[in-house]
């Protein structure tokens, strides 16, 4: 197993007005950042980010938009600081919300600078984007995954072509010459990710063989990891774990006590950052008809952002750590506490090959993160790599 570590970069102290007015994303103003304040956060996580490599642990980045939960707006700008201060980390972007970006082969040329400038370390997350981020984008929800495919299908075309320049005349885009320079260092492509929470979106990507990631999502894993595995099986491929990949709020501690405190800080991320108004949360036509139709059956409870083990809804804004470890999206405690809670979650699930490992996030501070970082390479990533290679033998034999 793979384990890649992410922060999501916040701006934790407006958090605490955003909460009372009901919202921390679109409408939040943008008065209630210190840019100095910002400088400093953004410095100790790229830091943070940078003691990676020297753990052994790989480095994932994403972006957001118009948030107080998200100061990474380019994925490529903060993967661009990271490659030049890591020699060895492999370095994920999920990644880019291709849909919302005017411009796929400008996306195409910087994960091809990328890729370049790391040595061949990159991985390319091509997303959908979230729901919120569609009004600042000024997108129409109702074509978003039309545009995505097309976007998708034109960025991997110029990455992999090398006679070219070729044109494209899509029902979005139109170039008279496409012929990115340079190209990326692994051809055709960079390996290609995908995110989702749903069997549609597990199809979607065994259909092209890309690594399907899901987010903090618990139950939601199962079935649009079976939904690939299952569609692969019929294109007569067989879906290896490396295909599948689970993120997860993770505090290690020395005592059990320890590693919940830090699971608690961290978890203080996902309390607040679903915290958006209403009309922002599911614009027509975003989310497919399934989706819809099971979120309405689902009632109130379809609303909830996590569900437990036994399907019962958990309130995010005011769950604790506890109440998280039960839905999956949190492992907590010391280092052998978090291992066998990643493996019996792992077995439950079918297996997964990487692990994104959310080891900072609300209000743990620097040093507290490093403790979590370094003590989580140390004590729990050996054994995870061991239960990868278990689950791969398993597989083959199957």
């Amino acid at each position: 197993m793979r384990v890649w570590y992410f922060s999501e970069m916040a701006y934790h102290p407006a958090w605490d007005e955003g909460l009372k007015r009901g919202s921390l994303r679109v409408i939040y103003p943008n008065g209630q950042v210190d840019p100095q304040m910002a400088h400093k956060l953004l410095n100790r996580y790229l830091d943070e980010f940078a003691y990676c490599d020297e753990a052994g642990l790989d480095i994932m980045v994403n972006e957001h938009h118009a948030t107080a939960t998200c100061m990474t707006v380019s994925v490529p700008m903060a993967l661009a600081i990271i490659a030049r201060e890591t020699k060895t980390a492999r370095l994920l972007s999920l990644g880019n919300p291709i849909a919302n970006r005017p411009d796929p082969v400008r996306v195409a040329e910087e994960m091809a600078w990328l890729d370049v400038l790391s040595g061949g370390r990159l991985e390319m997350g091509l997303v959908k984007g979230a729901p919120y981020e569609i009004h600042p984008a000024n997108s129409n929800p109702a074509r978003l995954m039309r545009r995505y495919w097309e976007a998708h299908d034109l960025i991997l075309k110029a990455l992999s072509t090398t006679d070219g320049p070729f044109s494209w005349e899509g029902e979005y885009f139109q170039y008279r010459a496409v012929n990115i320079w340079p190209r990326p260092i692994q051809q055709p492509t960079p390996p290609v990710w995908m995110t989702g929470l749903s069997v549609d979106s597990g199809i979607a990507a065994a259909e092209r063989g890309h690594v399907i990631g899901t987010l903090l999502s618990g139950s939601v894993a199962k079935p649009m990891f079976d939904a690939y595995r299952k569609r692969a099986a019929e294109l007569g491929r067989h879906a290896t774990p490396d295909r599948f990949a689970y993120a997860a709020c993770i505090g290690v501690g020395q005592t059990r006590e320890e590693g919940l405190r830090r699971a608690h800080l961290i978890a203080d991320y996902v309390r607040p950052a679903p915290v958006v108004h209403e009309p922002f949360t599911n614009p027509p036509g975003y989310n497919s008809i399934n989706a819809n139709v099971g979120m309405l059956k689902a009632g109130p409870a379809g609303k909830a952002f996590v569900k437990d083990r036994k399907g019962n809804a958990v309130d995010h804004r005011t769950a604790t750590v506890e109440q998280f470890m039960e839905t999956d999206t949190v492992f907590a405690g010391t280092p052998d506490d978090v291992y066998e809670q990643i493996k019996s979650f792992h077995d439950r699930i079918g297996g997964f090959g990487h692990l994104l490992f959310f080891g900072q996030g609300g209000h743990i501070d620097h040093k507290d993160t490093m403790d979590n970082i370094r003590l989580f390479a140390r004590e729990v990533m050996p054994r995870l790599k061991d239960l990868s290679a278990d689950e791969a033998r398993r597989t083959a034999a199957e």
